[in-house]
């Protein structure tokens, strides 16, 4: 049985797109027959013991902590990841290196597995100079963005194959100079297994919270600013202008929580918006349940337009329309019209007139729904999309995993 190593960031236990994305991926392979394991880097912070299972699968941890200036620190790290990986293959023996952006874990697996003598994949899932800029934590062009964008070009180059999980973000490499023929697109997906027929509207919570006769808009999520969030809240007054009824769920946390909290109580319909707070994972369908459209209005920006977000994926699963940002990540995920509808970003007003519009709709609401969960069914569904790793895993094993493959049957 082929044996695949995922050199993490983080984890589970701690839940987060990154880790549900990675629990996905772990799933989809092992019912396609693979022995899978992860290992985190020392960013995963969570403690535990050095191996923990989680919901079935093993992760081990890299030990110690890393100190020292910027650049000399992250060296360290990778250092220290990369000393464990090999610790690792000295027990488990994998057969391939999957290593996960950050690119310090893309650069800890190639230096491994330039040790090991095995083939590594580097799977990009945002170019995090960009995310840090998103996340206001940079700026475009400063010495620590320059400084990741080099880490990331290292990685890419000493991996033996790239996997992306957009287009946007495979045509940025490849204009970089990266072979075309090296990046393979792995798009975000749902495990529809997850997903089965959707959770009734709770008419408890749903007078707890004062949602009233709807329509309801939602959003569940991190509330970072390139999120757009202050522009959905100021949409609402010219939304429930043409529909006085509506109103506006925000679910989760996060660095803008404050901010957008102070503009909502400050707007003129601010009864008609609502914040619950972060909520356990596995209380997320029963808000998703009070919702009729999920909004992601995300600003303009090189993360938005490269990165395909997950959430309106799971939206769709969910059987719920979707209104969302004109932006690249968006539109690989969804077609105007169609599965959904897109609105101009940055714009408060083209966000309200097209929630506004897709409610004067209703009676095509049923039609879109299915559209849209048959559109994730047929192209993001990760026990589908999983096979595409197995292609890219012969080549780069070549005779051996066809062996493998054979003696297994």
């Amino acid at each position: 049985m082929t044996r695949i190593l995922h050199v993490l960031d983080h984890s589970l236990p701690l839940h987060s797109g990154y880790t549900f994305r990675t629990r996905a991926i772990l799933t989809a392979q092992q019912a396609l027959g693979l022995e899978v394991r992860g290992i985190t880097g020392l960013r995963h912070g969570a403690g535990g013991p050095a191996v923990e299972t989680v919901d079935g699968f093993t992760f081990h941890r890299t030990p110690g902590a890393a100190s020292g200036p910027a650049g000399l620190k992250e060296w360290r790290e990778i250092g220290a990841l990369a000393d464990a990986i090999v610790a690792l293959a000295q027990e488990w023996r994998p057969d391939v290196l999957h290593a996960h952006s950050p690119a310090l874990d893309g650069l800890a697996a190639v230096r491994a597995g330039k040790k090991l003598g095995i083939p590594v994949v580097y799977e990009i899932r945002a170019f995090w100079e960009d995310a840090a800029v998103g996340n206001l934590t940079t700026q475009e062009g400063s010495v620590k963005y320059r400084l990741t964008r080099q880490l990331e070009n290292m990685a890419v180059a000493g991996a033996d194959a790239v996997m992306t999980i957009c287009q946007g973000l495979k045509d940025d490499l490849v204009s970089r100079g990266v072979a075309e023929s090296k990046i393979g697109i792995m798009p975000n997906g749902v495990d529809l297994t997850m997903f089965g027929k959707p959770a009734a509207r709770d008419a408890a919570l749903a007078q707890e919270l004062g949602m009233g006769d709807g329509p309801v808009i939602g959003f569940i999520g991190s509330f970072y600013d390139y999120e757009g969030l202050d522009d959905l809240i100021a949409a609402m007054p010219m939304l429930v202008e043409r529909h006085p009824g509506a109103r506006l769920l925000m679910v989760g946390g996060g660095p803008m929580g404050d901010a957008l909290k102070t503009q909502a109580e400050a707007s003129p319909v601010a009864d008609a918006i609502r914040f619950t707070g972060r909520v356990p994972h596995s209380e997320v369908e029963r808000y998703y349940a009070l919702t009729d459209v999920m909004a992601y209005p995300r600003k303009k920006s090189r993360l938005t337009d490269l990165v395909t977000p997950l959430k309106p994926l799971e939206a769709m699963a969910q059987m719920k329309l979707v209104a969302a940002s004109d932006v690249g990540g968006h539109r690989e995920l969804m077609t105007h019209g169609d599965t959904g509808v897109l609105f101009t970003p940055d714009d408060p007003a083209a966000c309200a007139a097209a929630l506004a519009d897709l409610i004067d709709r209703r009676s095509e609401w049923g039609v879109i729904r299915a559209r849209g969960r048959a559109h994730v069914q047929n192209n993001h569904d990760w026990h589908r999309n999983a096979e595409r790793y197995q292609s890219v895993y012969q080549v780069l094993l070549g005779p051996e995993i066809n062996s493998r493959t054979c003696a297994a049957a």
